[in-house]
């Protein structure tokens, strides 16, 4: 295999504090790379300077074996280098091909020749059997979708390096296995990926090695077969994590809250369940199975439009997330950037958020009282920042998580909902969220967790409730919670129970 990409010492600043120290990295044609480690790495700030968003302060790229200095996307392009990011941007009013060529449209006689474009688009499709209409909008595809059209986007530049940022963190496991597919056509034709997850089975099932860096440094580069899972989230976190899902003895109580008939037209129908004091209730799905909606609609964020709601044997009337805060329920959402938080907030800002109402006098709170809070929230959860000041958005996304808990702790609620609770980020967040799942129950909230991945769900929770398009099919409790289980119970072909 030739080398396509060598990077050599590579370092980088900050405001004077230095993120990258001395980073090396080396690629190869028809190569995998898993580039893995907790948010803050520096995995984020090494890819911008392959891309050449961030020039490096010291070291040196080669692609070829000829050092480059790349001075922006554009000339990264131009050297074969594409990246896919996290966050897909696709213009979604235009089509799939207007897409694609967007910016290098194929003209003729001045005008944009469609049935051109749309048999180029076609021929890309095919060497990388992406099943899509090049005529079809965009707003029309799902997340998977768009991004094999960003992959084959990509790869129509004729780039022989390809970035893919955490590309299965928003999609199934089907969508997730095709992806693999793809990526292994792509080595099959001589592209090198860099591919950054926080999924380590995804590390054992496509890389062919695995780069581990730590608090900015290089800490290990091994083939996939000289490594083990323990090895790579040792060396990741810096500690021993013998147990992924950490256990605790909580205790069940009384039903704290019951949902009963709970519908909204399109969405879910007739779901029942109850929730006790003390304990940790999964909501298993595939996608579109509508766990979202429902916890949503028990949170007023989406009002069911028929059916009962109990909290402490009470029935209430919850329309709204003001009327759920007033019983005493917290919602941890999904997309915790659009809905848990304001970016462009400090922490502070952010924590203090949602306790206004119980905290202010005269309708003021005084700012010695809303930095003491933030600065023990910082303290309490580990949430690794300069101070109370520091704007939400320059967080990792485990750190985020923890400011959207914390705003949520200074409610004091019984009830907490998480939905999606690790989405994005990694190993070593992810323990420290189950942690604190466990500090809750055992004080004696009750708490709701819907998650698409399957090892978290059995592993976190007493109990599992699945969906299958709308409807709850079927609970799981001790022995009966295995994958085989819960799929069976996912599946469009389940019964409903």
């Amino acid at each position: 295999m030739s080398e396509l990409l060598r990077l050599e010492g590579i370092r980088k600043s900050f405001s004077g504090v230095e993120v990258l120290h001395g980073v090396d990295l080396e690629l190869h044609s028809g190569e995998v790379i898993a580039l893995v480690g907790e948010n803050g790495a520096g995995k984020s700030t090494l890819v911008k300077t392959i891309m050449g968003l961030q020039k490096p302060d010291a070291g040196k790229i080669f692609l070829d074996n000829q050092e480059v200095v790349l001075n922006g996307p554009a000339d990264a392009m131009q050297h074969g280098v594409a990246m896919i990011h996290q966050e897909l941007t696709p213009i979604l009013d235009m089509t799939v091909s207007e897409n694609m060529f967007l910016g290098r449209e194929v003209s003729k006689f001045g005008l944009t020749n469609m049935r051109e474009q749309n048999r180029r688009t076609r021929e890309w499709f095919d060497k990388l059997k992406v099943q899509v209409d090049p005529t079809s909008k965009m707003r029309t595809l799902r997340i998977a979708q768009m991004q094999e059209v960003e992959i084959a986007k990509a790869i129509s530049y004729d780039s022989r390096i390809l970035i893919m940022d955490e590309p299965t963190s928003a999609i199934t496991n089907r969508d997730a296995e095709k992806l693999f597919r793809t990526v292994d056509l792509l080595k099959q034709n001589g592209i090198g990926i860099i591919f950054i997850t926080h999924r380590l089975d995804e590390v054992f099932r496509i890389a062919d090695k695995v780069v581990v860096l730590r608090d900015g440094n290089h800490i290990r580069t091994a083939p996939i077969t000289e490594i083990t899972r323990e090895e790579i989230i040792y060396q990741m976190v810096g500690r021993e994590i013998t147990n992924v899902y950490p256990q605790c003895a909580n205790s069940i109580g009384e039903p704290i809250l019951e949902v009963r008939n709970l519908t909204r037209k399109g969405k879910f129908h007739n779901v029942s369940f109850t929730l006790h004091r003390g304990e940790k209730l999964g909501i298993a799905g595939l996608l579109g199975a509508g766990r979202t909606e429902l916890v949503n609609a028990i949170f007023g964020a989406e009002p069911a439009d028929s059916g009962e709601i109990f909290v402490h044997g009470k029935k209430v009337d919850i329309r709204t997330p003001k009327q759920a805060m007033d019983q005493k329920l917290a919602l941890v959402p999904e997309d915790r950037k659009l809905f848990g938080l304001n970016l462009i907030m400090s922490i502070q800002d952010n924590v203090t958020l949602c306790i206004d109402r119980y905290k202010a006098k005269f309708g003021i709170m005084r700012t010695k009282e809303y930095r003491a809070i933030a600065e023990n929230a910082i303290k309490s959860l580990s949430i690794k920042a300069n101070g109370p000041n520091d704007l939400v958005l320059g967080l990792s996304g485990g750190n985020q998580q923890k400011v959207v808990l914390a705003k949520w702790l200074e409610t004091q609620p019984d009830i907490f909902l998480f939905d999606e609770p690790t989405r994005g980020i990694d190993v070593g967040a992810k323990y420290e969220i189950y942690e604190l799942i466990n500090r809750l129950v055992m004080d004696g909230k009750a708490v709701i967790i819907v998650s698409s991945e399957m090892e978290e769900i059995m592993g976190v929770a007493n109990r599992i409730l699945v969906m299958c398009e709308g409807a709850m099919t079927g609970e799981l409790t001790g022995e009966e919670i295995t994958q085989e289980n819960i799929m069976r119970l996912a599946s469009p072909t389940s019964e409903a129970v």
